[in-house]
């Protein structure tokens, strides 16, 4: 499969064809390893077009076809274009024939100026270099475009080499030859070249040069933790570990010197392939490689001889050095030690310099519900240790009491540590504690004589709460007394969503219901049967849209008598760190919308019922009376249904202060949306199993 798939990625990209070691590689390590110094002529273009624009060499030896500019001037000037002829000559009006053929290129200005010298005295000379001739070369052999090139005359052996794109995948990069007049003029090894940039081989060719690639004369692969993976060529029978590993660039540090394995293929064996392992250092280092072989190294295993690991809820997690008779408290020298980072930040973030209005962060809404987070709390009673039996590989889990290592540190909870071992540092959100050991800070508001934040224990009730603020005023008004809780809230969050999900669902379910039906209809009717679908789907698209945006309260609903007053009566409910209480005065007004004439807050009155508030504000025509409901301001909701034929139904049902009366309307066409919402039933249960108030029906119906 991998190979399939790198055949059809090398036609896709015209990659160069793999050799079959390095396809055998791929087979038995899933990796596709280059061929060393292969990607010196990856970018080599397919074409190649003599530079003419390099410097000019000093010891370039001038001769037919090359360009010079001489400009001079004194008692005569000159400005002259010359081309050296087959003669090896130039010829200067004026002056003359001077031979060049020969002449180095950093000598070709004094000998023009000893020509012109011979008739004119006083003569400044300059001589510049215009196009070089050009010759050609060969490239034959094992090369990946093999052919005649046309160079430029100070081209040399790596340049040509450049040109035809080095050699194939079966061609030789150490035994590069140049034959010049039948002899080998040069032999030239690229990986000295690439690996440590040693050039001394590479001679500047001439014309009718023959660069010859012969065959790689074998093959050994560097796998594993090396510098450069990759396929190297064996240019001797002497070629060793080490000599191969200095063209990878040695061993990365994180390489394992005393294990390496080596994998050799043996084909007069019955089982060629056979694997060894020896270490990375002097005698290793001289092994012999063989065509074939593939030298594996390993990675050091990332493990600390000498250390212990101090995690979770501490200042800040660290690898320390492990001594000897080493304890917990070497480890955590003092309990500031524990105190987060985020704990940190958060009283950093209390205050703000520099604003003369205010001097901290948090607004008006946020500061008390955040008195006494400050520290992340700390589970005194249990932090552990993780020891690894290096004998077995099991481990072991050995539990201390946190607090005990500081009131003691003599006793036996300062465990003495081993290398190795790992402490974790608990808060109480990661492992929760009784209720007795935690911290409960509950805000209490309103109508109570001493409003604040306090600080509660394990089995502290609404009562004691009120009691600690000092009672309630004469104004408390019990019935109208809110509870809220986070927990509460993040649940009541979760089924919100929940049910937005639900209703979006039965909103495609229907869409896609319409749409059929719309495919049955032609002409006028069903474009006006479209428009009218597209225009009902945007609107439940916003409608739910206002949904997913409401936020639960988390308030929890007391269902208390409304005619009870006295605060005893409250549920015997044990306090939660964050929990709040609102004690409200008694409000004046009774609040009546939805489907009626005029939506108004009127005065509250003593015993009177939904009835009368209907007649004050008057229902209009598409107001659906029989499922009118009540919102409590106790947080519960009264309908019709839960009234049965009770007073009347729902308009006997005698009005508290602060209440809210709801006229739902009627709906002729039903969507997902109106099916989800019509009934008092539905708004009951969205109501009071999320928590939400009269402002989230408006937010729906706006």
């Amino acid at each position: 499969m991998a190979r399939q798939a790198l055949s059809d990625r090398q036609k896709a990209e015209k990659l160069p064809e793999l050799s079959e070691f390095q396809k055998f590689i791929l087979d038995n390590t899933g990796r596709e390893l280059p061929i060393f110094g292969a990607e010196f002529f990856a970018n080599a273009q397919s074409t190649f077009t003599p530079i003419a624009n390099s410097p000019v060499p000093s010891d370039y030896p001038l001769g037919p076809g090359d360009e010079l500019m001489i400009r001079g001037w004194g008692t005569i000037d000159i400005d002259y274009h010359a081309t050296v002829d087959r003669n090896g000559t130039i010829n200067i009006p004026t002056v003359g024939t001077v031979v060049l053929a020969g002449v180095k290129a950093g000598d070709a200005e004094n000998v023009i100026r000893a020509a012109i010298a011979r008739l004119y005295k006083g003569v400044t000379v300059n001589v510049t270099f215009g196009q070089l001739r050009a010759m050609t070369v060969y490239v034959v052999g094992q090369a990946n475009r093999p052919g005649t090139y046309t160079v430029s005359s100070v081209s040399t052996l790596v340049t040509a080499l450049f040109a035809s794109g080095g050699p194939n995948a079966n061609g030789s990069m150490r035994r590069v030859q140049v034959k010049r007049g039948g002899k080998v003029a040069a032999e030239l090894d690229m990986y000295s070249f690439i690996a440590k940039g040693d050039k001394s081989a590479d001679i500047k060719l001439l014309d009718g040069d023959t660069i010859y690639i012969p065959p790689a004369g074998g093959f050994v692969a560097l796998v594993g933790k090396v510098n450069s993976p990759a396929v190297y060529e064996l240019k001797s029978g002497s070629e060793t570990v080490e000599s191969m590993l200095d063209y990878a660039g040695g061993l990365p540090v994180v390489a394992d010197p005393r294990r390496a394995f080596l994998e050799r293929i043996d084909p007069n064996k019955n089982r060629p392939r056979s694997v060894e392992e020896f270490a990375l250092t002097g005698e290793g280092l001289k092994r012999s490689l063989k065509n074939g072989d593939v030298l594996n190294v390993t990675s050091i295993t990332p493990e600390f001889s000498n250390a212990v690991v101090l995690r979770g809820n501490v200042d800040q997690p660290v690898r320390a050095p492990f001594k000897q008779g080493m304890r917990i408290t070497d480890l955590i020298p003092s309990r500031e030690y524990l105190i987060t980072r985020d704990s940190v930040k958060r009283q950093n973030n209390a205050i703000v310099t520099g604003n003369d209005e205010r001097d901290t962060t948090e607004n008006a809404t946020s500061i008390a519900a955040r008195i006494g987070g400050l520290i992340d709390a700390i589970n005194w009673d249990y932090a552990v240790v993780e020891r690894v039996n290096r004998s077995d590989l099991s481990v072991q889990l050995i539990p201390f009491n946190l607090g005990n290592v500081f009131t003691n540190p003599a006793g036996p909870d300062n465990l003495q540590l081993q290398p190795g071992d790992t402490v974790t540092i608990f808060s109480q959100d990661d492992v929760a504690v009784p209720v007795d050991k935690r911290q409960v800070f509950v805000r209490i508001e309103g109508e109570v004589k001493v409003p604040g934040v306090y600080q509660m224990t394990a089995g502290d009730t609404l009562q004691t709460l009120i009691a600690k603020a000092g009672g309630t005023t004469s104004n408390a008004y019990m019935f109208g007394t809110a509870f809220f809780r986070e927990e509460v809230r993040k649940e009541q969050q979760i089924n919100l969503q929940r049910a937005a999900d639900r209703l979006e669902a039965q909103m495609r379910s229907e869409e896609s219901s319409q749409a059929a039906n719309l495919r049955a209809m032609s002409g006028a009717d069903a474009a006006a049967a479209a428009e009218q679908l597209e225009a009902a789907r945007r609107v439940a698209q916003e409608r739910v849209a206002r949904f997913r945006r409401l936020q639960p309260t988390g308030r929890i609903a007391f269902g208390l008598d409304p005619n009870d007053r006295s605060f005893a009566h409250l549920p015997q409910v044990s306090l939660k760190n964050g929990d709040r209480l609102v004690v409200p005065s008694k409000p004046a007004f009774v609040h009546v919308f939805g489907a009626v004439n005029v939506e108004a807050s009127p005065l509250w009155k003593p015993n009177t019922r939904i009835s009368d508030y209907l007649k004050m504000a008057g229902t209009t025509a598409d107001a659906d009376v029989d499922n009118v409901f009540l919102m409590r301001v106790d947080g519960t909701v009264v309908s019709g249904e839960s009234q049965g034929w009770f007073f009347g139904k729902i308009g006997g049902v005698e009005v508290m202060p602060g209440d809210t009366i709801v006229v739902p309307e009627k709906f002729d066409r039903q969507t997902a949306w109106t099916k989800f919402t019509q009934g008092a039933r539905e708004w009951t249960q969205i109501l009071a199993n999320f928590g939400l108030g009269a402002a989230a029906i408006k937010t729906l119906r706006d």
